[in-house]
């Protein structure tokens, strides 16, 4: 008998691999400064938002959950005096299309075969209160298989998403917490302590500070740092949310959801080394879980 929730969790992590390059491509951001904005800044934000239409910044931050509102701000007034829609999603699609072939040859056709049935997951569920996954599924289907393909993951990674962000809100986490919680799923040593992907979305020391204050009167923390509580609190959480988003991937069916994890995880060492070179070591923390966590 299949074990969805355990399917549903490898085929969140291939399908964060799978976009994971994508957020720092030079070649992507080189393509985004020419539409105007200057030096491509804001680009790893501004693709996954642009569906998102013409919501005010407030929206679209408690939309994306963990960024800071500020953040999110000058980043959407940067790209929005600079382009538009339609030619963020035009070079999402350019770029797809170019750059996944030199990170992973061979993963495109691999995963063209496999549009049609990711599609019906995506079209399986419904879109209430999933404003990333709704955004992206209404936009044009493309025509080129793979990077039909590519899109239609990406919509369930979006999907992953939202279900995630709407258990923490559930749980009473904030947009700090929630940065600080994540750091029972990765390696501390590699992240430096447990407050650098809080930091990464533009949250200071007061916050920080604030933030664990909330999780220790929850008994997720002490002294600056997760208890053995809030650790078994975050993998709840991660568990809670392949089970939440498993009817998608039961809609692709067992067969395709193997295929579509197996042509992926035979690239994830070099999408890792991709990010680790354009990025840095310890940015996509999605991609650096732990499986067994």
């Amino acid at each position: 008998m299949t074990d969805w929730p355990e399917l549903t969790a490898r085929a969140g992590r291939a399908g964060h691999h799978l976009v994971a390059w994508l957020m720092w491509d030079p070649a992507a951001i080189e393509r985004f400064s020419e539409l105007g904005v200057p030096n491509g800044a804001g680009w790893l934000i501004a693709w996954r938002v642009a569906p998102l239409g013409d919501l005010s910044p407030a929206a679209v931050a408690a939309t994306t959950y963990s960024i800071h509102p500020d953040v999110m701000t000058a980043v959407l007034n940067l790209v929005r005096s600079s382009t538009n829609q339609a030619d963020i999603m035009r070079v999402l699609d350019e770029s797809v299309t170019a750059g996944l072939e030199n990170v992973a040859p061979g993963l495109s056709d691999e995963l063209a075969p496999l549009a049609s049935e990711l599609w019906r997951g995506v079209d399986a569920v419904g879109g209430e209160f999933r404003p990333l996954f709704a955004a992206h599924r209404a936009e044009p289907r493309p025509s080129d298989p793979a990077l039909s393909a590519w899109r239609a993951a990406n919509c369930l990674r979006e999907l992953r998403g939202d279900v995630h962000w709407s258990i923490c809100a559930a749980h009473d986490l904030n947009a700090v917490e929630v940065g600080l919680l994540h750091s029972a799923m990765v390696d501390r040593e590699e992240y430096g302590g447990e407050e650098w992907i809080a930091r990464s979305r533009g949250w200071d020391d007061n916050a920080i500070t604030h933030g664990w204050e909330r999780l220790a009167s929850k008994g997720w923390a002490y002294d600056g740092q997760l208890s053995d509580e809030g650790r078994a609190v975050r993998y709840a959480i991660e568990h809670q949310t392949d089970e939440l988003t498993s009817p998608a991937w039961k809609a692709v069916g067992e067969d395709s959801t193997r295929r579509f994890c197996e042509a992926i995880e035979a690239h994830d060492s070099a999408i890792l080394q991709r990010v680790n070179d354009t990025a840095g070591q310890r940015w996509m923390p999605a991609i650096r879980t732990a499986p067994n966590n």
